[in-house]
């Protein structure tokens, strides 16, 4: 049986680990110690890590752990981090044999230009593209080109559990409220997430398909938050989702 946690590093990063009790897969590995104390409090080894984008907070911890633990790492062919060996790219596949892993890559950039992320198994291994109820920040490309891996990764079947990088979401859901302030889906999760952080416990993973209810970085072609966007803009707003988007993702960044 397969087990999904995430291992808390800095502040707010998770770095997911996938086991069976015996192996130990490792998504975006940004802080060694966190890894090495939890692999060897469980006794497991380590055969693979992924890595979504080149940012520090996720890939900074490689070496340290690969000096204990050697092993594959897969990452993005456009971004040089030292310590990925196996450079991939849309379309490829990464195969864990030793925990019968295989993961779809894929390109979804707009936080970087060479972000990827890894879907299989019923989960999305999002990296910062898409968090509960938000997004990255637009660093390397521009808000279309994220709008896009958003819209891309809306398509994937609803039970897909997202396995974002960040714990984000009471902040997220702040900012969603906001412009969409009559939303129960949103309404409701602000309840149950503030829930889950007073008991100490992380609000991820997450459904896509309810993500698709509440999240309005991936609503941006529904009707309903149109017109509450335009209420509080008191004017219009370009027609085209990609637009709205843009002026949601601005939103953020000074939020």
């Amino acid at each position: 049986m397969l087990h999904l946690e995430p291992i808390l590093a800095f502040e707010d990063n998770y770095i997911w680990a996938v086991h069976d009790g015996a192996h130990a897969l490792l998504v975006d590995p940004g802080e060694a110690e966190p890894i090495l104390a939890w692999v060897a409090k469980r006794r497991l080894c380590p055969v693979a890590m992924l890595v979504t984008h080149h940012h520090h907070d996720h890939c900074g911890g490689l070496a340290a752990v690969l000096l204990r633990h050697p092993m594959p790492v897969y990452g993005p062919a456009r971004d040089d981090i030292a310590g990925v060996d196996h450079r991939l790219a849309e379309g490829d596949r990464v195969n864990v044999p030793a925990l019968d892993l295989d993961f779809a890559v894929l390109e979804i950039p707009g936080h970087t230009l060479g972000h990827l992320a890894y879907h299989g198994h019923g989960w999305l291994f999002s990296g910062d593209t898409l968090f509960s109820c938000g997004c990255g920040r637009v660093f390397e490309s521009t808000p279309a080109a994220l709008h896009a891996s958003l819209r891309r990764l809306s398509t994937l079947p609803a039970d897909t559990l997202v396995c974002a990088a960040h714990e984000y979401t009471l902040n997220n859901i702040r900012f969603a409220l906001g412009v969409d302030p009559d939303n129960p889906a949103l309404q409701a999760w602000q309840l149950a997430s503030t829930a889950l952080r007073q008991a100490g416990r992380p609000t991820l993973p997450v459904r896509l398909g309810e993500e698709l209810t509440r999240n309005p970085f991936l609503r941006c072609h529904d009707p309903n938050l149109r017109v509450a966007l335009e209420r509080q803009a008191g004017h219009p707003l370009p027609p085209d989702a990609a637009d709205l988007f843009a002026e949601l993702r601005r939103r953020k960044d000074v939020y």
